[in-house]
């Protein structure tokens, strides 16, 4: 399963109310290290798919979701499980690190 755009509208249905935990991604289209990232989350996507859901919310095109959890600087990781954060990280990470990440918020 590929990461799954989120919008403000989305939010609450596609991370609050998910059955299973769930990674959020905010990021920018111009944000180099995001991008950097990019790649890692779509791979960790179809490696946790039906146990994790990764999703990515655009900052620029959806200021409301970001803003509710007091993003200040991109990419910003958040993960919930049972509709509440759980852990966070902040900054571009090798896949490893943000597979180690995961595992250990699950």
């Amino acid at each position: 399963m590929a990461t799954v755009s989120v919008s403000d509208a989305t939010f609450d249905a596609e991370v609050r109310q998910s059955d299973i935990p769930v990674v959020v991604d905010f990021w920018a289209e111009w944000c180099g290290p995001c991008k950097q990232i990019g790649p890692a989350l779509e791979e960790l996507s179809v490696e946790y798919a039906g146990r994790v859901k990764i999703v990515k919310v655009n900052v620029d095109e959806n200021p409301q979701a970001p803003m509710q959890m007091g993003v200040r600087g991109i990419p910003a990781l958040f993960m919930f499980k049972g509709g509440e954060v759980v852990s966070n990280k902040i900054g571009a990470a090798p896949k490893a690190a943000l597979q180690k990440w995961i595992d250990e918020a699950v």
